[in-house]
């Protein structure tokens, strides 16, 4: 680009001229590229070849060197370290997978842990509506046992349960069935299996209650009964009814063993004196305490010493007289059979039931006979007509009670009726 000149008095060595004029020359241009350099670029020369480089082509060459030098660095340490590089990275991958695994182990675990929590639960109430169920059965069947008596009980509707019935609470709530009861929540379930719970036991106490009324009601009305009977001083025999047909082969009742519950106990007390209650009825029905006439008693002449009506002078009468019209229909007052139906002199026509159990009763005066001898006749049935036959001042029925062919005061077995509520 530029050239140097030399005086001839200072002429270089031909062999030393050109590292001369090479110093030379290159001094200026050195001069000159840093001046140029710092303005136009950068101007190399070698071998008198000059090679001119921007600023930005310079700096990227640098950068080029110098990444290939950090590059060729890291490439070269890689492959010192890479084994133990690797290892560390196996390491640490490692550690993490099992950190993983032992998160998972004990998520697992967990879950395991609600599993068999909701596992427990759901047989605990499984279990607790198994019991449930078996109490309503039991009060079913008590209620089955205690019969049309337990009116004030209320029953247990039929539930709507596959296996087994649902209960239905006091307060008419049905319990779930089991499809349905895995998809209620713990609590709403648990409140509703002590909702039916507490319902049952309600039913049950109220059976007791009305059992234990059943079994004093019902001794009360034995001890009564007993005690008209007593004033009466009349033994009812093992005769209940001799007008019904009943037998059987004999098969004593067991009283229930040491184990058994209360209510069963109760239920065996309150069931033996229904069965004494029941033959006393029946038994009652042998005894005269009905009335033979309908209506009002209007009574003529009562038991006992009296005037002879005909001989006016004191006698004893046997029986009561009670007034009626001719035709008014006589009814026997209680279970029995004809042992007379004809006419016997003074009682004219006259008709005699025996009772059994010594009892037995007589009706005079009659106008008409409507049963035959032998014949089994009931309380209330029609067996015969007021009239005036035999020794009789005017229609009038003649009405003896006879205990062991003894005469007694028929008024005795008629307010005897009055007291027992036999209908007359």
């Amino acid at each position: 680009m530029s050239s140097s000149h030399y005086p001839p008095s200072h002429q270089p060595h031909p062999h030393h001229a050109p590292q001369r004029h090479r110093s030379a020359a290159t001094s200026p241009h050195r001069a000159q590229n840093s001046h140029h350099g710092a303005q136009n670029g950068y101007t190399l020369t070698h071998a008198g070849r000059q090679v001119r480089i921007g600023p930005v082509s310079f700096w990227i060459a640098v950068g080029t060197l110098i990444v290939m030098a950090v590059w060729t660095a890291g490439t070269g340490t890689y492959f010192a370290f890479k084994d133990d590089v690797l290892v560390r990275l196996i390491g640490r991958q490692a550690e993490l997978q099992f950190a993983y695994e032992d998160r998972i182990a004990e998520l697992r675990a967990q879950v395991d842990r609600v599993t068999s929590r909701q596992l427990l639960d759901q047989e605990q109430f499984e279990k607790k509506l198994d019991v449930l169920l078996q109490k309503q059965a039991t009060l079913e069947q008590r209620s089955s046992a205690l019969g049309g008596d337990l009116s004030a009980i209320k029953k247990s509707p039929k539930p709507a349960r596959p296996m087994k019935p649902s209960p239905l609470s006091d307060n008419g709530d049905y319990l779930p069935s089991r499809d349905k009861t895995s998809a209620l929540p713990g609590g709403t379930l648990a409140a509703k299996l002590n909702k039916v719970a507490l319902s049952l036991d309600t039913i049950e106490l109220r059976q007791s209650a009305s059992l234990g009324l059943m079994e004093s009601s019902l001794d009360s009305k034995i001890a009564h009964v007993r005690n008209v009977l007593a004033d009466l001083n009349v033994t009812l025999g093992k005769h209940a009814d001799i007008t019904g047909a009943i037998g059987g082969p004999f098969v004593p009742a067991r009283p229930p063993g040491k184990n058994a519950s209360s209510f069963e106990q109760d239920l065996y007390r309150v069931s033996v004196a229904r069965a004494q209650y029941e033959r006393m009825t029946q038994q009652l029905r042998t005894v005269p305490v009905r009335k033979p006439i309908e209506g009002d008693i209007d009574m003529s002449s009562p038991f006992g010493m009296r005037m002879d009506p005909f001989l006016r002078g004191p006698a004893i009468h046997s029986g009561i007289d009670l007034r009626g019209d001719t035709g008014d229909p006589v009814r026997a007052t209680a279970n029995g059979t004809v042992t007379t139906a004809s006419w016997q002199g003074g009682y004219g026509n006259m008709i005699e039931i025996d009772h059994n159990n010594g009892l037995s009763t007589r009706f005079g005066h009659l106008s008409k006979i409507e049963v035959k001898v032998g014949q089994h006749v009931k309380m209330g049935d029609v067996i015969g007509r007021i009239g005036s036959t035999g020794r009789s001042t005017g229609p009038h029925l003649h009405y003896e009670t006879r205990v062991n062919d003894t005469a007694i005061d028929p008024q005795k077995f008629l307010r005897a009726g009055e007291k027992l509520g036999v209908i007359n």
